[in-house]
């Protein structure tokens, strides 16, 4: 591990901050089609900085790009590809701006996306088609970045050609697979935690997390990633009832907001984080429907 670059992180209980796209769709930015999140880099860049400050001032030590669905093939499906490097790179000066207008020294990392498809193991990419189209969008924001977190990935391959193509521009990589989210420590591919970071043996990764997905999927994988080792590890859930993988073929990325989970208060949402915690996370913060307050609420509490 001396080896590989490493995050420095603060001490204690590191807070990241919450979801991005449903939280510029709850303050009414406008999304073409599925272009989702990244619509807003377009229409509303003002209102990404901003949710961004407001995770900096909740508390969050660590905020995500606006990048999750800017990669190059989803922009060309929607007729945006000519955007392809201005909207990314735009995604990372917001994110720069918001750091620097709170004066607080949090870092950025760099959101590398599933290339189509969340949830759907059967729809990734081959492990080089990945690694190209990663490695593009990883050499956009590598300016931009402190480290990279390859997130939502729902099969072992999948994280694997992300890793492969963030690993060539020299940040620090985390990995934060999505789980099934009925209380299951599988991802959705239905392979274990071990076998997928089995997967990344010998590739600089130096953090491990779970993310988009239920509360008690993170809390039943969580031992097993603590005892992984010297690694960062922690999760981000979402806010939503269960989400079964062919779901989304049917109903586009803003539709899940109807299946917002009412017991995930933030002050349920802090007992599940603590949950975490004891069972050796270090890293914790919040996906879709996971907002501001939220992360408040965990700052307030945790540190």
């Amino acid at each position: 591990m001396s080896d590989i670059p490493r995050v420095d992180l603060p001490e204690g209980v590191v807070i990241m901050d919450g979801g991005m796209g449903m939280e510029l769709e709850n303050r009414g930015a406008k999304e073409p089609s599925e272009l989702w999140s990244a619509a807003a880099l377009l229409n509303a860049p003002d209102l990404v900085r901003q949710v961004h400050e407001e995770y900096i001032r909740a508390g969050a030590h660590i905020i995500i790009t606006n990048t999750y669905s800017s990669g190059r093939e989803r922009l060309r499906k929607f007729g945006y590809e000519e955007h392809f490097e201005s909207f990314n790179n735009l995604a990372g000066e917001l994110a720069g701006q918001a750091r620097k207008n709170c004066g607080e020294p949090v870092l950025i990392a760099g959101s590398l996306p599933p290339m189509d498809r969340s949830y759907r193991p059967d729809m990734v990419h081959e492990i080089d088609d990945l690694q190209a189209q990663i490695g593009e969008l990883a050499g956009v924001l590598a300016p931009h970045v402190d480290f990279f977190i390859c997130e939502t990935m729902s099969t072992a391959a999948e994280a694997l050609g992300t890793v492969r193509g963030a690993a060539p521009h020299g940040k620090p990589i985390w990995v934060s697979w999505t789980l099934n989210d009925r209380g299951s420590d599988k991802l959705r591919s239905g392979e274990t935690i071990e076998e997928a970071v089995a997967l990344l043996d010998g590739l600089p990764v130096s953090g491990f997390l779970v993310n988009c997905c239920a509360a008690e999927s993170i809390t039943a994988v969580m031992p097993k990633l603590a005892a992984l080792g010297d690694f960062s590890i922690g999760g981000y859930a979402n806010g939503f009832h269960h989400i079964d993988n062919l779901e989304i073929v049917s109903r586009g990325l803003s539709k899940r907001k109807r299946g917002h989970r009412h017991d995930i208060t933030p002050d349920s949402y802090l007992d599940h984080a603590r949950d975490w915690i004891s069972a050796g996370a270090k890293v914790v913060g919040g996906c879709c429907e996971i907002g501001p307050n939220y992360i408040a609420r965990l700052k307030e509490s945790l540190n």
